[in-house]
């Protein structure tokens, strides 16, 4: 199976199943927005609250087994998508949160300067970029045949044409050599505009002004909210250093390209922790918090092999950044041997809270005005707070520093979906051979924990299937089905993940005990309907 093909059936399985659909379907969609159904919102619900339990609510069971530096404390937050503007100024978001865009002036469409790829190509002493947006598995087949299109030649002619071997996007191209291009989706060379900035955040109004007064932002990520509300927290909890802040909600990316899914997507949520510590020990707490975040994918079932964590080069980080590793995922849709980013771990020094300290906002100017010092080089206009911190033990003062580990809840279920995703053949009556979905989530996440069955529709079957299925709905998201086969029943749990089966049937009525399967072994075997509950409370860990 291609990959085009595996993604195919994993974006038709998960519309068929209600795990997603294209926002506002009805209306043609919109690119970048996804909804999640009645399965889809089940599954992300339970990763968050996977990580909200390991991360928040259960992090001192793990602290010491991993070689923690010190024990800690955890308190939430749930911040507002919309903050004031001079948060994102300060933050840097306003002035340094772009991507780099280009436009074609022929088809008037737009794509991000950094994802367009070619080969440069030469036929009769003429050279030309010849680009193209095919997926990687496709990319030589499209630029062969634009090349052929370009220079008027048939496939027969092929020979005629010289290709370089490497593939370049055209931030890798000098000014001049883009002025010899042929852009994406057209038949003219110089089409393409220079680069531009394109800020990546919403820009929105608030209140009843509606010009540049009331303009505000949808925040592009939830940790300024957490910054900006340091203060408050140590002031309210009397917390103490080190700890960390939890926050689970929407953030708001204008993305150029959104595109594999919902991987790169315009709405989106996060799950971030913003952790504050002392200087000296934040290289330690860098460390132990990436080799946790990575071990809490493997535990809840992603492949090893699949998984990396890899550490940015210099030239790779973030302005704030004193040191950020990725952990990255083999999704399906890159190509053999490439990783995409599933969650970064970065050690943001002390940027954001010193950002936010200095200077002083004065409410009479305008908000986003660059203020200079006296070399002419612009800097943060902050609240003016004091965000520093002071140890009532020590009375040592000093500004925290911040590990950050922040998840993207979407791309952690487009994980696990992919992984989950597994075609099987089962056998049939007469000899046949069928394939099926299997989908094997690990039972923490899986949207149903188990499906209570009653073998037949008769003989009070129903009736103990209805009891059982009352007694674990009290604790867990159960599914009950009665109707058609038992294998067509199994089979309809497999394939949207569901770990266990309950099968109440003539065994029962005798000695009330009931069948349990396990959907990867398929293994059966019998309990008491008393200890139902006990089992499969058990076996989902």
């Amino acid at each position: 199976m291609t990959v085009e093909n595996l993604m195919d059936k994993l974006v038709a399985h998960c519309k068929a199943n209600g795990f997603m659909f294209q926002s506002s379907e009805i209306y043609g969609g919109l690119n970048g927005f996804w909804d999640y159904g009645p399965l889809g919102v089940e599954l992300k619900r339970n990763i968050k609250e996977a990580w909200w339990k390991d991360m928040y609510q259960n992090h001192n069971e793990l602290a010491q087994p991993q070689n923690a530096p010190s024990t800690y404390d955890m308190v939430g937050l749930d911040c507002t998508i919309i903050m004031h503007p001079q948060v994102w100024k300060c933050s840097g978001h306003y002035d340094l949160f772009h991507d780099y865009m280009v436009d074609c002036r022929k088809t008037k469409k737009r794509y991000r300067f950094d994802q367009v790829r070619g080969r440069w190509v030469t036929h009769d002493q003429k050279r030309v970029f010849v680009t193209t947006m095919a997926e990687p598995e496709q990319e030589q087949e499209d630029i062969t045949r634009r090349a052929l299109k370009l220079f008027n030649l048939r496939s027969k002619d092929i020979e005629k044409i010289q290709f370089e071997e490497r593939v370049l996007t055209l931030d890798k191209l000098t000014s001049a050599e883009r002025a010899n291009l042929l852009g994406p989706d057209t038949d003219e060379i110089g089409t393409l505009t220079d680069p531009r900035e394109f800020n990546l955040m919403f820009k929105t109004y608030v209140g009843a002004l509606s010009g540049e007064e009331g303009a505000a932002f949808l925040r592009p990520e939830t940790a300024q909210g957490i910054f900006v509300n340091f203060k408050n927290v140590v002031d309210s909890t009397r917390i103490r250093v080190p700890f960390g802040v939890a926050q689970i909600g929407k953030s708001f990316r204008n993305e150029i390209t959104p595109r594999n899914f919902t991987f790169r997507s315009r709405e989106f949520e996060q799950m971030e922790i913003e952790f504050f510590c002392h200087p000296n020990q934040s290289a330690d707490w860098y460390q132990y918090w990436r080799n946790r975040r990575l071990q809490w994918y493997k535990d809840l079932g992603l492949d090893s092999e699949r998984l990396r964590l890899r550490e940015h080069e210099q030239d790779e980080l973030s302005h704030y950044s004193c040191g950020t590793a990725d952990i990255e995922y083999a999704f399906p849709f890159l190509p053999p041997g490439e990783y995409g980013e599933l969650e970064g771990i970065a050690h943001r020094g002390d940027f954001d809270l010193r950002s936010h300290s200095e200077g002083k906002l004065d409410p009479k100017k305008r908000p986003l005005e660059v203020e200079v010092d006296e070399q002419g080089s612009p800097r943060h206009r902050g609240s003016g707070k004091d965000l520093t911190y002071r140890d009532d033990l020590t009375s040592e003062r000093f500004t925290p520093h911040v590990i950050e580990p922040s998840a993207g809840a979407d791309r952690a279920m487009l994980a696990f979906l992919c992984q989950a995703y597994t075609e099987v053949q089962s056998s049939e009556s007469g000899g046949k051979f069928e394939s099926r979905v299997v989908m094997r989530f690990h039972p923490r996440i899986a949207p149903y924990k188990a499906a209570v069955l009653p073998l037949v529709k008769k003989d009070g079957m129903p009736e103990i299937a209805a009891e059982i299925y009352g007694a674990l709905k009290k604790k867990f998201n159960v599914f009950y089905d009665e109707k058609a086969a038992i294998g067509k029943r199994y089979w309809r749990q497999d394939k949207i993940g569901t770990p266990y089966c309950i099968t109440v049937d003539s065994q029962t009525l005798v000695d009330r005990t009931v069948t349990i399967r396990e959907r990867d072994s398929m293994e059966q075997w019998r309990v008491p309907i008393d200890s139902v509950v006990a089992e499969i409370e058990k076996r989902i860990c």
